[in-house]
């Protein structure tokens, strides 16, 4: 059963539409997924809550009598949201539950300079230096120069950029309904499906 936590150090960075998007992927394809959101803001979790149950279901933590949050059974797939600031021994519990971890970085010096400093932390972790680990710019408008920084930041990381994702109303639409890009039709979603294509190879290729 693949687990894909999406994190980032920062608030505000893209954790919850990159997660719900993924989810909403893996759920259109046929797969029982699950979206546990481990954020104090909870937004995974309100996305799920404003869901259709005519969509492809995408089932939420099931708490078990110990309390302790576990996937329902018949789980395939695991995606897992994650708050700002993630560190310490709940840090390192939940990467070590991972497969791949995916990082979403906005195009800001802030963002940029955070990021780095979550990645050495993670190379830091001698249990977590086989974690599969791909990252991926938000918000990003290809004709500033914030964005070329950007790609050339993430290039010369040693992990690899999947994909660069636009600035849009798009996500916040479905957001608001509970939808994925997946859930549209493909006449809608165009642009930003081709955005997706290989951050979902990357993703596929662990599960």
């Amino acid at each position: 059963m693949p687990v894909l936590v999406v994190a980032n150090p920062k608030g505000g960075a893209g954790k919850s539409t990159v997660a719900t998007q993924m989810a909403g992927y893996w759920a259109s394809r046929g797969h029982r997924v699950m979206l546990g959101d481990a954020d104090r803001q909870q937004s995974a979790r309100l996305w799920l809550s404003l869901r259709s149950p005519a969509l492809p279901q995408i089932a939420g933590w099931k708490i078990g009598a110990d309390g302790v949050a576990r996937p329902p059974a018949g789980t395939t797939h695991v995606v897992v949201d994650t708050p700002a600031g993630l560190h310490g021994q709940r840090f390192q519990q939940l990467l070590r539950c991972a497969d791949s971890l995916l990082v979403p970085v906005q195009p800001s010096v802030f963002d940029i300079y955070a990021v780095q400093d979550f990645l050495d932390r993670i190379k830091e972790q001698r249990k977590l230096q086989k974690l599969r680990i791909g990252l991926i710019g938000v918000r990003v408008d290809e004709r500033t120069r914030a964005a070329e920084q950007l790609r050339e930041f993430l290039r010369g990381l040693a992990y690899p950029l999947l994909g660069m994702l636009r600035s849009t109303t798009n996500y916040s639409h479905m957001a608001a309904q509970g939808l994925s890009l997946w859930d549209l039709r493909a006449a809608q979603a165009e642009r930003d499906l081709q955005q997706w294509q290989d951050i979902l190879s990357w993703a596929d290729a662990s599960a």
